[in-house]
């Protein structure tokens, strides 16, 4: 072999070398598919567990659902707390305050006096209706007296039967003046009661309106300054209800004794059972509305007179 030959052998590369070389790219290239695929596998499993739904038993799902008092709601509207009835005590006749022990907030019973009038002019009425009966009492005995004796006479045929029946006459004026002084002392003594205000109901105290020394009436002569025409305003805050105007368009979904739910938005976790008591005869044409009084069951002191409230109007299942 000449020199020629020798360099050029020197030039060709060995078959192990060679298979060696080609092997080298392929790996190199299985190792990065099988990461891509790696990759991609976790990929996918991530987007599935991700559209997994969440379990029924998730603690947000459980406390976010309440349990409805008798039924869904089926309409929900806000009105105000009214009490069932509200009393304004007023004066039989004009007269002035001269006691009154009562202030706003204050629980009354039944009977217990809260004003009392200036009553020296009808303690002398009653004075002057006694005598005035005594004075026809005793008038009656007289003519009682006259008459025996005429009938006395009569029998002996000594005086006219004129005389006799002027003194029957004269018994029964008698007779009848009493009576008219027995209506005067009643009536007298009715005025001298009325000085004295009793409450007519237990309840409390919503409005204190008159002061002592200040002058009060039964009915209003018009103006600002006239005298006061009411002592107190007050209500049995036990008995309770919510005042609603209901658009004539959700009429078909209430009626009488509907169970209700019903939340005060001062304090939207109390919770309290009611239900339709009234339903109003006649709508308001001008606004579209039905006044319906929804009656609240075993209310408590968080319930306030004039306080908006949320009523829920509940369906027959649960």
């Amino acid at each position: 072999m000449n020199a020629t030959e020798q360099s050029l052998s020197r030039l060709v590369i060995p078959a192990e070398k060679k298979i060696r070389r080609r092997a080298g790219p392929w790996a190199m290239f299985a190792i990065v598919l099988l990461l891509l695929t790696g990759a991609l596998a976790v990929f996918f499993n991530t987007r599935q567990n991700d559209r997994k739904p969440v379990p029924a038993t998730s603690p947000t799902i459980a406390t976010a659902a309440k349990p409805a008092l008798a039924g869904d709601a089926v309409l929900t509207v806000s009105g105000y707390v009214i009490p069932r009835e509200r009393i304004e005590i007023s004066p039989k006749f004009m007269g002035t305050v001269e006691w009154i022990g009562v202030k706003k907030g204050d629980i009354v019973k039944k009977d217990d006096v809260i004003v009392r009038l200036e009553n020296a002019e009808y303690r002398a009425r009653v004075l002057e209706a006694q005598g005035r009966l005594a004075l026809a009492e005793a008038n009656l005995t007289n003519a009682e007296a006259n008459l025996q004796r005429q009938l006395a006479l009569d029998k002996e045929k000594v005086d006219s039967q004129r005389a006799l029946d002027e003194a029957r006459r004269a018994r029964d004026v008698a007779a009848a003046e009493i009576t008219v002084a027995k209506g005067q002392l009643a009536l007298a003594e009715t005025y001298l009661g009325w000085c004295t205000i009793r409450a007519p109901i237990s309840g409390t105290i919503l409005e204190k309106l008159v002061d002592p020394n200040e002058l009060v009436s039964p009915q209003s002569f018009g103006g600002t300054r006239g005298p006061s025409t009411a002592f107190v305003a007050m209500a049995d805050l036990n008995d309770l209800q919510v005042e609603i105007d209901l658009n004539e368009a959700d009429l078909s979904k209430v009626r009488l004794k509907q169970r209700c739910r019903i939340a005060p938005e001062a304090y939207p976790g109390k919770k309290y059972n009611g239900h339709v008591a009234e339903i109003a005869p006649e709508a308001n044409r001008s606004k579209g509305t039905l006044q319906v009084k929804v009656q609240v069951e075993n209310p408590d002191a968080f319930l306030t007179p004039e306080l908006t409230a949320k009523v829920e109007f509940l369906t027959e299942k649960p």
